[in-house]
């Protein structure tokens, strides 16, 4: 077995009693990013160099620190300072901050080791980890190599679900590392709005953006959570609220929870062995002494997630990469004038998707279309954020399938999209953003041989709640720290 195999909880305590170098699990963990590339493509970039520096100097040091010696994969859409950071988007294919983003500061700060920035969806932009210019992300449970890992945070999914590491970052828009987690097999926790500071991710849509992150275990979750949380001056959404332990505090002891599931969302998914599994869970949590009550929501509120969410996102991602331009910022294609420039160099960085975004959003943000085409979508924002806040004043979280299916193969045909199997089923997690709730997904079994998750929303700052619900779950399922490929070969 590999070092690589075990939680941070258990590496951690190896390398406090010297058992393992924090050198020789970057090694390790190096050589499995390498031979695995070629599998999955989770890497834009194997940071080896910086990487082992840094391993080795933390050879001779000591420390409690649970992410001490810890190798990490980051997304590629967070700044490093000095590394190839692409966004997975030809217009920034040679962009080299200056500057590190607030986590990346963190988890220096914490010991953490990077081994590497992960593939993910252009900007951020999709749910599928398809989109980008570095290439497709395959899940790792995919022994035909023809199966989705989930987006946009795929590459970081599955370099957690492969061994490569035992958590990464990602971020979170409308589900892309919860999603991800259930096809992949992981945790993926989206912690509450302002819990974890964005400075240096990159902007896809504000409003709606939370920094995140993939474990192994709940527990894992827990450490990790403690390390990034924290007010930060350097973002204006940053929360300032008191520091918790969430590690200490971790508890399955939820007798007397109560839980809601939505009758519109389960009803929406059509695959029998996904209802299936999902019954069996629910008797899982009932058994921790979790009431599980089932409750109604008006449809048409729920069919209207993914419409509010394509246009507030669309909208504030136009806005938030004007400057990708050729211009003032990224990779420039010359023209003959300035505008020609910039059409050039647009059309030519963007992908396909992109551009259908960014002409959504330009389209909805035209002083003739904002009042009933953007500022409507914001209200039924509003009107949805204070349903699920209402659900909250008698329930402590939802608890719903994290999707419609298991990872789907990249060439499967697509759901129809009027259809509620997809308009529901696969897009309910935006919910989470809307709100800035804290949301987990964890897995709950196998169907045919790939994992599936559940997804538990909790009310704003409770996140602690969210992970103890979580953890009596994992102890019931007894699905944890399942790496798919063992040992590094």
């Amino acid at each position: 077995m590999s070092y690589l195999d075990l939680s941070v909880k258990e590496l951690a305590l190896k390398i406090k009693n010297k058992e393992v170098l924090p050198s020789t699990l970057a090694k390790e963990s190096l050589e499995r990013a390498k031979n695995y590339q070629g599998l999955y493509n989770s890497f834009v970039t194997i940071t080896e160099k910086e990487a082992l520096t840094q391993a080795q100097e933390l050879d001779n040091l000591e420390s409690d620190n649970p992410l001490f010696g810890i190798p990490y994969a980051l997304k590629d859409n967070f700044s490093t300072k000095d590394i190839l950071t692409t966004a997975s988007s030809n217009i920034l294919k040679n962009y080299v901050p200056v500057f590190d983003a607030e986590v990346v500061r963190k988890l220096k700060q914490n010991k953490a080791v990077l081994i590497g920035k992960t593939v993910m969806d252009e900007l951020a932009m999709g749910g599928t980890s398809v989109s980008g210019h570095t290439g497709k992300v395959i899940n790792p449970y995919s022994e035909t190599l023809s199966h989705m890992a989930g987006g946009s945070s795929g590459g970081s999914a599955a370099s957690v679900a492969s061994g490569i590491v035992p958590f990464a970052i990602g971020s979170d828009t409308g589900d892309s590392v919860r999603k991800p987690a259930s096809y992949c097999g992981i945790v993926g926790f989206k912690p509450s709005y302002g819990l974890i500071s964005r400075f240096g991710l990159f902007p896809f849509a504000t409003s709606l953006d939370h920094a995140a992150f993939f474990t192994r275990t709940v527990e894992d979750s827990a450490y990790v959570l403690n390390a990034l949380a924290g007010n930060d001056e350097k973002d204006m959404t940053s929360a300032v609220k008191e520091k918790e332990d969430y590690a200490k505090n971790l508890s399955s002891d939820v007798k007397g929870r109560k839980v809601a599931v939505v009758n519109g969302i389960i009803n929406s998914i059509k695959d029998k062995k996904v209802r299936k599994l999902f019954d069996e869970t629910i008797e899982k949590i009932k058994e921790t002494g979790v009431q599980v009550d089932y409750i109604d929501v008006d449809l048409n509120l729920l069919r209207a997630i993914l419409p509010v969410y394509m246009v507030i996102s669309c909208a504030e991602a136009t806005s938030n990469n004007a400057s990708l331009d050729g211009i003032k910022f990224g990779y420039q294609v010359k023209g003959d004038s300035v505008e020609e420039t910039v059409i050039k160099t647009r059309t030519q960085g963007f992908g396909e998707l992109i551009k259908r975004r960014f002409v959504l959003g330009s389209y909805v943000l035209k002083k003739e279309n904002q009042e009933k085409i953007y500022i409507r979508a914001q209200k039924v924002r509003r009107i949805l954020v204070d349903k699920v806040n209402d659900i909250f004043k008698e329930y402590d979280a939802l608890f719903l399938p994290a999707a419609g299916s298991s990872a789907p193969e990249f060439e499967s045909s697509n759901l129809d999209k009027l259809s509620d199997e997809y308009l529901i089923a696969e897009n309910h997690m935006a919910i989470g953003n809307f709100g800035g709730f804290p949301s987990i997904t964890i897995p709950c079994g196998l169907i045919d041989g790939f994992p599936f998750g559940v997804n538990i929303t909790g009310r704003v700052f409770e996140d602690q709640t969210v992970l103890n619900l979580a953890l009596a779950l994992e102890e019931k399922t007894g699905f944890k720290n399942k790496v798919v490929a063992k040992g590094g070969n």
